[in-house]
């Protein structure tokens, strides 16, 4: 069969998606990727995975008439070019548009959910209009999809109950997975306390958050450590660098990075105070190479912590909360090893990249 996966970002399409994508060609399918314009430091990626990649034009900031209907017609263009067996697709613009393509040109069509995100949060006129008008483009893209993959319970939920989608057409699964074997097991350092959050610089990631309380932390125990690892972007609710270089005499800014271990083995507790998500990979990453989480008890965070056992859960947008449970950490520092082992055998146990692609294939009916 030839398959095409379509993501809202290359990077995190050809990196997050790549194990996916190899157990679909060991059984013995044609892949082909496609996303916006490929960076050419991603081009022996591409050689690497053997498969095609098409670029398309993608807007993934906000609403563009222009912008989307060059999309929609670059998608159909791309549909009839290839003519796949089936397509999958993640992101909301790619999920909306596929989905369209998909029924006009009369292939089957999978949709992954990996959040809500900007268009399902808020409860302003306008943020209520936004959120009529994508739930309405969601119900026409996803109307004859084969299936609907949600990363949690609550996203579910959501489409169910405005009529997005039948029941029987969804289904669950653990996230992305994480390689377990990429990201190994690290004993906990002996050095000062280091805190890590990696994520794009936005809002909603509940970075403000993060800062906030490391500044509570620091003015009682200024030997502790706090660092952000992450890209700049480009969307709505972008925090700008000159913010977070405004935080910096409790946060140290690493920039951003191609490969998080080495921050993740140098860190003490991962924190993710996020507003939302799908099932954040981030933390799983962490998760695995045995650190325990701090993240809030928002949909997709909770899904990571087992309260007091691999870490805590806070209410979102509370950094005093945040900062209580980080002091936590500080004063009982011989609990974090546990805490991180019980982390990984989390993932072991639900979050194993390859059970979660087990389950992929089977619900994409690919034998």
């Amino acid at each position: 069969m030839k398959i095409l996966i379509l993501g809202t970002v290359p990077n995190d399409l050809l990196n997050f998606r790549s194990e996916l994508i190899k157990d679909i060609q060991k059984k013995g399918n044609e892949v082909i990727a496609s996303s916006s314009e490929l960076d050419p430091n991603l081009a022996s990626h591409v050689k690497e995975l053997g498969i095609t990649y098409e670029s398309i034009f993608l807007n993934r900031h906000g609403l563009s008439l222009r912008g989307d209907i060059k999309t929609l017609s670059d998608l159909l263009k791309l549909f009839t070019k290839r003519n796949p067996n089936l397509v999958l697709a993640h992101g909301i613009k790619l999920v909306i548009w596929g989905g369209i393509s998909a029924r006009i040109r009369r292939i089957p069509f999978y949709a992954l959910i990996t959040g809500l995100g900007f268009a399902f949060q808020g409860t302003t006129f306008r943020r209520k209009l936004l959120t009529k008008l994508v739930s309405f483009l969601y119900r026409i893209a996803l109307k004859n999809s084969k299936a609907v993959i949600f990363q949690n319970e609550d996203n579910r939920k959501i489409f169910i109950d405005k009529n997005i989608v039948s029941p029987s057409k969804t289904h669950i699964v653990n996230g992305s997975g994480v390689d377990i074997n990429k990201f190994y097991f690290t004993q906990i350092p002996e050095s000062n306390l280091n805190f890590l959050l990696v994520s794009r610089l936005l809002g909603e990631k509940g970075l403000r958050e993060y800062a906030e309380a490391a500044k509570i932390v620091k003015e009682k125990f200024p030997e502790v450590e706090f660092k952000i690892v992450g890209t700049q972007d480009k969307s709505l609710d972008a925090i700008t660098i000159e913010e977070v270089r405004s935080w910096s005499e409790y946060v140290d800014y690493e920039g951003p990075t191609n490969d998080v271990r080495p921050y993740i083995r140098k860190c003490h507790v991962y924190v993710l105070p996020s507003y939302h998500e799908g099932l954040p990979r981030s933390t799983l990453e962490a998760m695995s190479m045995g650190r325990p989480i701090l993240s809030t008890n928002a949909s997709g965070c909770k899904e990571t912590v087992n309260e007091n056992i691999n870490g805590f859960l806070v209410p979102v947008g509370s950094s005093k909360e945040l900062a209580n449970r980080m002091i936590w950490f500080i004063k009982n520092r011989n609990e974090i090893k546990s805490m991180g082992e019980q982390s990984r055998k989390i993932v072991e146990k639900r979050f194993d990249v390859r059970k979660v692609n087990k389950e992929m294939l089977k619900i994409m009916e690919i034998n």
